[in-house]
């Protein structure tokens, strides 16, 4: 069945101004009517599953709030067709062939709650891609065979969010810092990556060995290396790596104590040097200063002698005299 509502003449009003901004025809992505091959239903449920689609619908009636593409070819969201859905509060996009989302995929979908992207070939998330989505409070993303990075940001303004898989990927690694700070997060899906249980993935490990009752199948995630930790799991890891990361020292801890004891002993050399500059110095300046009491002193016993001379001469002539 379909759904044709008629449109309210202050939506006819905003399609005639916008028409006569832009200056282009109608365009059938924000249509009130109903998608070929697709069923919509006075839920606002519009159902496109499975009909071999490959470019996504259009047509879509602007109030809908369930859209379900899973099951097709579909390459592409195109953020203009999709942002006209402000409504949207549910999108199933999964069993498609996506390979990229962004920022501006989802930027006007701010009431959206369930996102889906599993089966998809996507490769990588980028920064903030999913920051528009305010109320997002599930998001399942898992068997992309190639997604081998999530940016550290990429849920930092998803404070709503509740549920979140990422099995079966390609991921090695994940910076768990905008995770941590998701007051609402209770349930991460892992499993199935080749989670490397070095030192890099020290604080993810440690996540979960910590909080295990986040994590759904926190059993089946385990590492994929290196070898001699394949199948460990990673929480069982995570107290074992934090010893080992903070005992060991690399080759860059190494270089590092090099140059601190080469300044030290430049610094040390430097000042053993000025040290013995002062006491020349010094030393110069007290034998200046003996030189100059000693010659004070000869110049003063040279002054008395004549004195003592001219009145021993004085007294003998008064002693004449008396005689």
């Amino acid at each position: 069945m379909r759904l044709a509502p008629q449109p309210s003449a202050q939506t006819l009003r905003l399609l005639v101004v916008l028409l006569l901004t832009f200056g282009v025809t109608a365009s059938p992505v924000i249509s009130t009517g109903c998608p070929d091959r697709c069923v919509c239903d006075d839920q606002l449920v519009v159902q496109c599953a499975g009909q071999h689609l490959t470019t996504f619908p259009v047509n879509l009636p602007l109030a809908t709030r369930q859209l379900i593409i899973s099951n097709n070819r579909i390459v592409e969201l195109p953020p203009l067709a999709l942002n006209y859905l402000s409504d949207l509060v549910y999108l199933d996009c999964s069993n498609n062939s996506l390979t990229e989302i962004s920022e501006s995929t989802f930027g006007n979908l701010r009431k959206l709650a369930y996102l889906d992207l599993s089966f998809n070939t996507l490769t990588r998330i980028e920064d903030r891609t999913f920051g528009p989505l305010a109320s997002l409070v599930m998001l399942r993303m898992t068997d992309n065979p190639g997604l081998s990075e999530i940016h550290p940001d990429a849920f930092t303004e998803n404070e709503n969010l509740q549920v979140l898989d990422v099995s079966r990927n390609n991921l090695t690694a994940l910076n768990i810092t905008s995770l941590l700070a998701l007051p609402a997060l209770r349930s991460m899906g892992l499993s199935g990556n080749p989670w490397s249980c070095e030192c890099e993935n020290e604080d993810l490990c440690l996540w979960v060995h910590l909080e295990t009752f986040k994590f759904q199948d926190e059993g089946q995630t385990v590492c994929g290396s290196p070898a001699e930790m394949q199948g460990l799991r990673l929480g069982e890891v995570g107290i074992q790596l934090r010893t080992f990361c903070h005992q060991t020292l690399g080759s860059w801890d190494y270089l590092f104590f090099v140059a601190i004891g080469f300044v030290i002993f430049a610094a040390g050399t430097v000042s053993a040097w000025l040290m013995g500059v002062v006491m020349v110095l010094y030393e110069r300046y007290i034998k200046r200063k003996d030189e100059q009491l000693e010659n004070e002193d000869e110049s003063s016993e040279a002054a008395h002698v004549p004195m003592a001379r001219t009145e021993r001469e004085n007294r003998s002539l008064k002693t004449s005299l008396i005689v």
